[in-house]
């Protein structure tokens, strides 16, 4: 897999000698000139494109999991979660659903759908552009997640829950139930 990112860095490298053009009404940082992604966003770097509004670019990805194999992304440059507001998240979903819906009726073989983001190195994120993997899944395709599922106790749950909402209050959101 990393030989094929870097191969998909490399095209992006020759690509993106001229200032991007994609700057965001939002304000935010426009596109980092090394980012592959950032390089689709501005057309630099050729991609499938199947979704495009003035926030959010969707095109197929170019190492597919299976055929339909779709990536979202914010057009802004984002390396994770913590890079974008709630608002952008929340359009950005939108736009995945609408997509994995789309993908169901689109008559490629797709009899489910996964839906999954990296978040950081440790969780397996290997382009630093913020991306929803969208695929369809079929009941004899090879696609597996390797888990070793724990059991924790009630106590120790409720400490993790306690740990996660003060976090919650601390930022000012005050979702979280005490």
């Amino acid at each position: 897999m990393d030989f094929k990112i870097r191969e998909l860095r490399a095209v992006a490298q020759e690509r993106l000698r001229e200032p991007l053009s994609h700057a965001v009404s939002m304000g935010l940082c426009a596109g980092d000139p090394a980012c592959a992604f950032c390089g689709i966003v501005s057309g630099r770097v050729p991609a499938s494109r199947v979704y495009e509004d003035e926030l959010v670019l969707s095109f197929m990805d170019i190492h597919p999991a299976a055929p339909g194999d779709l990536l979202v992304i914010p057009k802004m440059h984002a390396a994770g979660l913590q890079d974008i507001d709630e608002s952008l998240m929340a359009h950005l979903f939108r736009v995945v659903h609408l997509l994995a819906r789309a993908l169901r009726r689109s008559g490629l073989p797709c009899e489910g759908v996964n839906v999954f983001l990296a978040d950081g190195e440790a969780a397996d994120q290997t382009v630093f552009h913020l991306h929803v993997h969208v695929f369809p899944r079929t009941a004899d395709d090879r696609f597996r997640l390797e888990v070793r599922w724990q059991e924790r106790s009630r106590a120790a749950l409720d400490h993790d829950a306690a740990l996660i909402r003060a976090c919650l209050n601390r930022g000012g959101d005050r979702r979280g139930t005490s």
